[in-house]
């Protein structure tokens, strides 16, 4: 709890010391926007600049984080059938193949990642392999192919550089505007601003954050639809399946664990955070749409 509160703290410090250093130099340079003008800029920089960041770190991040192997050449019978279905499934998706890799752990997991449709990364859990047989793995990479196919990556990081530049910029406007009605008039901004702007993080980042859910949970309907289209229905539904053995367990870290393929389990007002769709739900989506 501590460690959290502390790190949130030092992060709204961050944006306010870098708020102030990027108007500095837009003054020096001798733009002016307009007080509320100014902050859309910097907002824009700072909500854009961190999620493309993150996005043109993605696959070294992941490869880092999860320790996974790359498959670069078929050693053996199932590294060559992994190369095989990936580079078939990217063709049938029209996109560049991505790179192969296998990372350690326990659970049914896969997930995609990488800035680009023709600059991706695909890798699968051990865990996977010892669960699944191959038409469920075939479906599993197609789903993931299908993320990459999708541009999910990158459709993400502008919704989050949108809710981003939305929590920076509104959570300062209107904390100017509160301030100054405490404060009377006061020139500047006083220790109530600074208080008003942390909180309005807060709230402002906890409604983006259930905008940005309800995205991922989208995408990950439209990642099953692809699965099956690319592996056949019924296999992706088999695979949801045996997904369901070790569903809501993960091991990612959480810069990686959005783009799994496997979701958490919650109930009731914590549904609208969920990254993915109950299991139920996408099985009984592919059903439907049979």
């Amino acid at each position: 709890m501590f460690k959290r509160i502390g790190l949130f703290l030092a992060t709204n410090l961050a944006v306010m010391v870098l708020l102030g250093l990027v108007l500095n130099v837009l003054r020096a340079f001798g733009y002016d926007f307009g007080p509320n003008g100014q902050l859309l800029v910097v907002a824009l920089v700072i909500g854009f600049g961190g999620a493309f960041l993150s996005l043109a770190m993605s696959k070294w991040v992941a490869k880092r984080m999860t320790g996974l192997q790359l498959i670069t050449t078929g050693r053996n019978a199932d590294e060559a059938w992994l190369l095989e279905t990936v580079k078939r499934q990217a063709d049938a998706a029209g996109i560049k193949m991505p790179e192969v890799g296998v990372y350690d752990a326990p659970e049914i997991n896969a997930f995609a990642t990488g800035p680009s449709r023709n600059n991706s990364l695909v890798a699968i859990s051990t865990g996977l392999l010892r669960g699944m047989n191959r038409d469920q793995a075939e479906a599993v990479l197609g789903h993931e192919v299908s993320h990459v196919a999708n541009g999910d990556m990158v459709t993400m990081a502008l919704i989050q550089g949108v809710l981003n530049t939305f929590v920076i910029f509104a959570a300062r406007v209107v904390g100017r505007i509160v301030d100054g009605m405490i404060s009377g008039g006061r020139d500047g901004p006083g220790i109530g601003y600074y208080v008003i702007v942390m909180v309005l993080d807060i709230v402002f980042g906890l409604l983006a954050s259930i905008v940005a859910m309800w995205f991922s949970r989208h995408r990950e309907f439209r990642a099953d639809a692809g699965g099956a289209n690319l592996a056949g229905r019924a296999k992706m539904i088999s695979a949801l399946e045996a997904l369901g053995q070790t569903y809501g367990q993960s091991t990612l870290p959480s810069a990686v664990k959005a783009f799994g393929i496997s979701g958490g389990v919650a109930h009731g007002f914590k549904r609208l955070f969920m990254t993915h769709p109950p299991l139920a739900e996408r099985i009984q989506a592919l059903k439907e749409a049979a």
